[in-house]
């Protein structure tokens, strides 16, 4: 069973990491950042359809605030998602900002309506955190999913992951007659091995969601990261396997009915196969993100002494252990999926 038993610490942006992302037209020019949201005077507890306790609080500004955090965040929202067009801000209105208090980053999440359809997005205003920002990066450039966030300064901006969070898929839809479990089952294989190739730790079904998609025979699954704190920090292996995580057994236990062990093996080899055609195609962006990530900090060195350990062990390949830090180990990592 995978266990963290401390919270990770946040690694600030470093000098190499801010060129990658103003070379990547990452960085951008945003109009308010993290702190300046901590200006609420009130908050209340948010609860869901059912009544259910969120963990998220709404915050509430004074009016002399209001209008131009509105405003200043409808502008990010223009970035984010329409490459800084202010037109589109036309018709759009900030129905909700809520604020995650037990989060490792505080994260405030912004809730966007259309006025015209009521049609609605979220984003999310972080604090920048070194590991985030590199699992942001690595799953947009070897994972099949594209990711679009700005940082600036010490503040971040995601976009908002769509689907369903992992554990209330597990609660409500393992019933469902439409259900693949074959297909889902894959997926969940196909999963755990994106997450210990690029050394994303922590997924337990909180962090993750599943993404359904209904074609005219089938139907598809993708199970999408969402936290990316855990990135090539934890120093066992256990952590960057999915199927490690108790949380995750309802999920485990479909793949032991439903997948041999030979599937199994050629799921783990085709999804293999994908990440390093992703690395061909995006090789300078991953060279670049690397050096980056070799010359930083991201990790405590009795994690670095512990990963490279068990991944030397793991691969029978004593290069691991001449590794110095995160950036190292996961270029060994990588360099593992090239030669095989």
């Amino acid at each position: 069973m995978a266990l963290i038993s401390k919270k990770k610490r946040i690694f600030p942006i470093s000098n190499g990491l801010r060129r990658y992302l103003i070379k990547y037209s990452r960085e951008v020019d945003i109009p308010i950042h993290y702190h300046e949201l901590l200006r609420y005077s009130s908050s209340i507890a948010l609860y869901d359809s059912k009544d259910q306790d969120t963990l998220w609080e709404t915050v509430f500004y004074d009016q002399s605030d209001r209008e131009e955090i509105h405003l200043n965040v409808k502008k990010i929202y223009a970035l984010l998602k329409a490459g800084g067009d202010m037109s589109v801000m036309e018709h759009l209105y900030v129905d909700r900002i809520d604020l995650c208090v037990y989060g490792n980053t505080q994260p405030f999440r912004v809730r966007i309506v259309n006025r015209i359809n009521d049609n609605f997005d979220y984003f999310y205003v972080k604090n920048a955190d070194a590991s985030r920002v590199y699992g942001l990066e690595f799953e947009h450039l070897l994972s099949p999913n594209r990711i679009s966030y700005l940082v600036h300064q010490n503040t971040l901006i995601e976009e908002h992951i769509a689907g369903i969070p992992g554990d209330k898929f597990m609660r409500a839809h393992m019933d469902d007659p439409h259900l693949n479990p074959i297909r889902l089952a894959k997926e969940f294989v196909k999963f755990n091995e994106r997450c210990f190739v690029r050394l994303l730790g922590d997924m337990h079904s909180s962090n993750f969601v599943i993404d359904v998609t209904p074609d005219f025979e089938e139907t598809h699954y993708r199970i999408r990261a969402i936290d990316f704190d855990q990135q090539s920090y934890e120093g066992k292996k256990s952590i960057y396997l999915p199927q490690y995580f108790k949380e995750n057994n309802v999920l485990i236990q479909l793949g032991m009915k439903y997948i041999t062990p030979e599937s199994m093996v050629q799921y783990q080899k085709e999804e293999r196969a994908l990440i390093a055609t992703r690395l061909k195609s995006s090789r300078q962006g991953i060279l670049d993100i690397l050096r980056s990530m070799e010359h930083d900090t991201i990790s405590l060195p009795e994690n670095i002494a512990s990963l490279k350990a068990d991944l030397a062990k793991h691969y029978g390949n004593d290069k691991f252990l001449e590794c110095k830090n995160m950036g190292q180990i996961m270029k060994t990592s990588l360099e593992e999926l090239i030669k095989k």
